[in-house]
């Protein structure tokens, strides 16, 4: 990675690793768990000022880094840009479904409740109630740019926005409609939505279809984009930021964030371990000990690995991580730095990254967080 100068480096590029990077970044997350080990073992014996262990982990974090990213491949960097739907008539019909509490067995909560869009697609809960109240397991993710991200849930379950759009519906701690067929005769029901249906999907001899919901939600889900002032910054606009902003950025690189933080959602598009040498729940203080993407695929590798979470609005998506178990942004720099980066930030580095993820806070497209004025009635 390049060396970082006084002023920001000029972002036009995002460094990605290449597949044949992957044994470099394995070898180098063991190295980071044996370094960790050994530094409890010198804390023990009590070798060393804590002055002198900081440097020590910086240098050999920066060495790392460096072996790491030997062999890469650079991605132009672009903003979120606006993908009108395929047919507006999905995408129409999809806004509809979004905000419609029919989705839920009881009638109770619909899409936009958990993840609501004026809001920034959250609902600021660390885990959401469903239709009966049930608590969720999760921490609900923002659905603005989700689209763009490589996988969907936080274990990376759903492979696009078309597969996850359905899954809460039949989910009995969401939305907990017992079956596809129940959703559809309950939406038969409605003349409106079986026109909307057809018009959507003239060419399916079964239009008004499970698979179609999803699709038509994925629609519209793909129009939820959010460029913000940092893309301005990445398209030559040097005075939008701040020098706090800059000199956050700055961080960022000199840290390594981007070493999962990358492309276009910056981040979103790897799965990694969380807590590397030790464990989450010690500095988030979670009350629940999840395995992450282990309870979806049952390789061992995959314990306490989750989605690396897009940093795109992440000043609004509080509270953090799989289980909202960190309410606010800073504490949540901090958690970060111990955990992935083996830092110790201090408090002008944190202020400094903050200062500069906030940057990453959108613009909200209007018309989609407009709830629509009328919703599909019976006959």
């Amino acid at each position: 990675m390049a060396a970082i100068a006084r002023e920001p480096p000029r972002i036009d590029f995002v460094r990605l690793p290449t597949p044949l990077d992957s044994q470099r970044r394995n070898r180098h997350e063991k190295s980071l768990v044996a370094a960790a080990r050994g530094r409890r073992r010198a804390r023990a014996r009590g070798g060393g000022t804590k002055h002198h262990r900081l440097q020590h982990r910086r240098h050999r974090r920066r060495r790392a880094l460096a072996k790491g990213h030997a062999d890469v491949q650079t991605v132009a960097t672009r903003r979120p840009e606006l993908r009108e739907p395929r047919d507006h008539r999905q995408g129409a019909l999809g806004k509809l479904l979004y905000y419609d509490h029919r989705l839920s067995q009881e009638g109770t909560i619909s899409c936009d409740s958990c993840h609501v869009l004026a809001r920034f697609g959250v609902d600021n809960l660390a885990t959401s109630p469903g239709d009966k109240g049930q608590p969720g397991g999760r921490n609900s993710p923002t659905v603005f740019n989700a689209a763009l991200h490589m996988a969907q849930f936080w274990d990376g379950r759903a492979k696009d926005v078309e597969q996850q759009a359905v899954m809460p519906v039949l989910n009995p701690v969401e939305m907990a409609i017992p079956s596809e067929s129940f959703l559809l005769d309950r939406l038969a029901q409605y003349p409106d939505y079986r026109e909307l249906f057809a018009k959507a999907f003239p060419d399916d001899a079964t239009p008004m279809s499970y698979a179609n919901i999803g699709k038509a939600l994925a629609a519209f889900e793909r129009t939820l984009l959010t460029p913000s002032r940092f893309d301005r910054y990445l398209e030559g606009d040097r005075g939008v930021l701040d020098p706090q902003e800059k000199a956050g950025l700055r961080t960022f690189f000199d840290m390594g964030c981007t070493s999962c933080h990358n492309g276009v959602t910056i981040g979103a598009q790897s799965f990694r371990k969380f807590g590397l040498g030790e464990s989450y729940w010690v500095h988030t203080g979670s009350k629940k000990i999840d395995t992450g993407r282990f309870q979806t695929t049952g390789d061992e590798a995959d314990k306490y690995v989750f989605k690396v979470a897009s940093l795109r609005n992440v000043e609004k998506t509080f509270p953090y991580f799989h289980d909202g178990s960190v309410t606010t942004l800073e504490d949540a720099v901090r958690v970060m730095g111990k955990l992935q980066v083996g830092m110790d930030f201090d408090d002008q580095q944190v202020a400094d990254l903050s200062a500069f993820l906030r940057t990453l806070t959108g613009t909200l497209p209007a018309e989609a967080i407009r709830p629509p004025e009328v919703l599909p009635t019976a006959d």
